[in-house]
């Protein structure tokens, strides 16, 4: 596996690639990575020659300096599950000028709206930031197909959206949610959590579960009704907000139409740790 450490090495690389034909599968990440990193891989691997990589955490998706400050960071590591896995071929690793030359700054994206729904209501400019950082990446990388998890179905949608509107010439290709065996959807933020509380952590997908049963024949007051009563007796446990949306718009629904799909939404505190998941309703 090669480690691409700048822009220009990037550079030659994808086009040396480009110059053998090869079709290239990417996966831009935060690193701190895990299993459900390595599952877009997976998936990139059976549809690709070539699958890159990308390792930046970017500074203009963070609302808060501190959150940017504790996101973790180890390279060595990230580098070395990426190599024992066997799925990527180059991983780049750009410095802040690769990403941004002159100032490190969003640009503004009108995203039809899907920035101001669920994540966007509290966290404003995020998804400029993340646009910003995935076309540029695009442009830099320039694969054939792109890869991001269904559990930020919200940034899923957007990158979708920022594609089409910028009409880059990329598929993106929505990965299912990798779960641990107890439910819980993989994240970075889990490592923060001790065994215990992870396991109790659980409850978030079976809640999940028993609203995909819920939604046939409660209505959606009823719902978060019971959602809200399920967290309220969960110790150290905050629900942040549960509401189910319909999935092309992202809207917050109170009525199920039939012609429509929809997608529960939730977001939990567990102490101190703000763990976000979601469930499409079959």
């Amino acid at each position: 596996m090669e480690v691409l450490k700048s822009k220009k090495i990037l550079q030659d690389f994808i086009e040396r690639q480009k110059e053998m034909g090869k079709k290239i599968g990417f996966a831009p990440t935060m690193g701190a990575l895990h299993d459900g990193h390595l599952s877009l891989y997976k998936m990139a691997r059976e549809e690709n020659d070539l699958v890159v990589s990308s390792i930046f955490v970017n500074p203009t998706q963070f609302n808060n300096p501190e959150d940017l400050e504790k996101y973790p960071r180890d390279i060595n590591r990230d580098i070395s599950i990426l190599e024992k896995s066997g799925l990527v071929d180059a991983v780049y690793v750009p410095e802040v000028t690769d990403i941004y030359p002159e100032k490190t700054e969003s640009q503004h994206y009108n995203f039809d709206g899907l920035e101001d729904e669920m994540e966007g209501k509290s966290r404003p400019g995020h998804f400029d930031g993340v646009g910003t950082v995935v076309e540029e990446l695009f442009k830099q990388v320039k694969p054939d197909n792109a890869y991001f998890g269904e559990k930020d179905f919200q940034q899923l949608a957007i990158i979708k959206k920022m594609t089409e509107k910028q009409n880059l010439p990329i598929k993106i290709k929505g990965v299912p949610i990798f779960r641990a065996e107890n439910g819980l959807a993989l994240s970075s933020r889990n490592q923060r959590l001790d065994k215990e509380r992870k396991e109790d952590s659980k409850i978030i997908y079976e809640t999940l579960k028993k609203v995909n049963e819920w939604f046939r024949v409660l209505t959606v007051p009823e719902i978060k009704q019971r959602v809200q009563d399920i967290f309220d007796h969960q110790r150290g446990m905050q629900l942040e907000y549960f509401l189910i949306a319909d999935e092309r718009t992202l809207k917050e629904t109170d009525f199920f139409y039939k012609d429509r799909s929809f997608r529960a939404f939730i977001v939990v505190v567990v102490d101190g740790v703000r763990l976000i998941d979601n469930m499409h309703l079959d």
